[in-house]
């Protein structure tokens, strides 16, 4: 596995990958630490657990700088990442004993209830946008509740996958509760053949997800998959304009665009779309694009040049069918994998940026009559992640929020993951949930015990 820094197109480093039988071999190891594991008490779970987010923040700064090699993250929202990591470790183990309780139900018997059982071995399938925050929102709650947790991750943030397991290890985790696998994809249908492997959490394309699904469901083994986005925000024409329009800004470059909850289709009534033209051209153009080691840079590289060449060519396609470039839409003079802040306007739901995911910095602003347009051309996607709506009466955003098709409403927010509310998706976007109780309980045995 080689390590391009996207911010160079330079190879940096190369890995060797696991052969098949390193692969046969790690499983078995897993499974045997499982068998341990799993009846270990809560509370030296909780006590590793704790210790694995104070070792993320005392290497916060050499995980950033991985993360940022590997796949261009500027660093300052590298090292944030690597505070979420800790903030998801810390929260599942001050909770995992209170998600764990067994639950009383009142039966026509002299007892009953519900225990939550760990099932053993899962594999995640892990991409590279988030290569640190996407891993530790599986592996926390999964390592908490008794799991055992294998890593294929994106084969071009290896460095990243080892560094993770290392900090398991390192927090007295016994081996193997934790393994990075460093395999192509072509492989990953053998590990979920392998009777070890009890179900797969994916984060990655649609067709990567209905890959995975297609294998798991051969073996009947349950799946959660979080897969693309074409997040909505949906500016009314109540909204408060100028907070509105920095959380535009912000929701789209995060992570240079490259994230599946990024706010991709900006639905703006027509009576504010000057304004908010205007004000969101304005901020696009003070984005500092750069170096992702330097502090001060807003935008580093796409995580490869491959997918700036798609990114270009959505935003072209999108040019011919009738859509207009407000500010940027073509590849900066400078070496790298690096595409300019784009704000693309005029575009509809049949136009390409209007309906397909934009992972990369590409706005696209579609203008609509009413709020009650705004909802029926949110609702038009194939996906179903996240959404952001925008209006100064709560309670109408409230009553819209329970009419959009999505995982998530943030009304007057962009949309976040949070390790206290569930994360997941629906229609093309996935299913199940991660984060929260409910993300906790994906990978359980949900057992029915009755006393007689």
């Amino acid at each position: 596995m080689k390590v391009v820094n996207p911010a160079t197109n330079e190879q940096v480093k190369e890995y060797p990958d696991h052969s098949e039988d390193d692969v046969n071999e790690l499983l078995e190891k897993a499974e045997a630490t499982f068998q341990t594991w799993k009846d270990v008490p809560l509370s030296q779970k909780k006590e590793l657990m704790l210790k694995a987010a104070d070792l993320l923040r005392e290497r916060k700064a050499q995980y950033a700088e991985i993360m940022t090699i590997e796949m261009g993250k500027p660093i300052s929202q590298a090292e944030s990442e690597v505070e979420k990591c800790a903030w998801v470790c810390e929260y599942y183990a001050e909770n995992a004993e209170q998600f764990l309780e067994d639950e009383i139900v009142d039966a026509d018997t002299t007892k009953s209830f519900v225990a939550f059982e760990p099932i053993g071995v899962v594999l995640a399938v892990m991409p590279w946008n988030f290569p640190f925050w996407q891993v530790f929102r599986f592996a926390a709650p999964a390592l908490m509740a008794g799991n055992v947790g294998v890593l294929k991750h994106a084969s071009n943030v290896p460095g990243s996958a080892l560094a993770i397991e290392e900090v398991f290890r390192d927090a007295g985790f016994p081996d193997n509760a934790f393994t990075t696998l460093l395999i192509s994809s072509k492989l990953v249908d053998n590990v979920i053949n392998n009777d070890i492997v009890k179900a797969v959490t994916l984060t990655g394309s649609e067709y990567a997800g209905s890959k995975v699904a297609e294998s798991a469901g051969r073996n009947i083994k349950k799946t959660v998959l979080e897969l693309g986005g074409s997040d909505p925000f949906i500016v009314l024409a109540d909204a408060d304009m100028p907070t509105c329009v920095q959380t535009a800004a912000n929701a789209r470059m995060i992570n240079t665009g490259q994230s599946c909850i990024a706010a991709k289709r900006f639905i703006v009534v027509k009576s504010r779309l000057q304004e908010f033209e205007q004000a969101y051209v304005d901020l696009f153009s003070k984005y500092k694009v750069g170096d992702p080691m330097d502090a001060e840079v807003d935008v580093g590289p796409m995580a490869r040049s491959d997918l700036v060449d798609e990114l270009d060519k959505q935003v072209q396609d999108s040019v011919s069918q009738g859509a207009r470039v407000l500010i940027g839409g073509k590849r900066p003079d400078m070496p790298g994998a690096f595409y300019e802040p784009t704000i693309v306007t005029d575009v509809t739901p049949d136009i390409t940026i209007g309906h397909e995911e934009t992972f990369g910095p590409v706005a696209a602003i579609i203008p609509v009559e009413d709020e009650e347009e705004a909802i029926k051309v949110a609702n038009s996607s194939r996906f179903g992640l996240g959404a952001s709506l925008w209006t100064k009466d709560k309670e109408k955003g409230e009553r819209l929020a329970r009419r959009i098709e999505s995982g998530s409403v943030f009304v007057n927010s962009m949309v976040k993951s949070d390790p206290r509310l569930p994360f997941g998706g629906i229609k093309k976007s996935g299913y199940g949930r991660e984060l929260s109780y409910y993300g906790m309980k994906e990978f359980l045995n949900i057992k029915t015990i009755w006393i007689n």
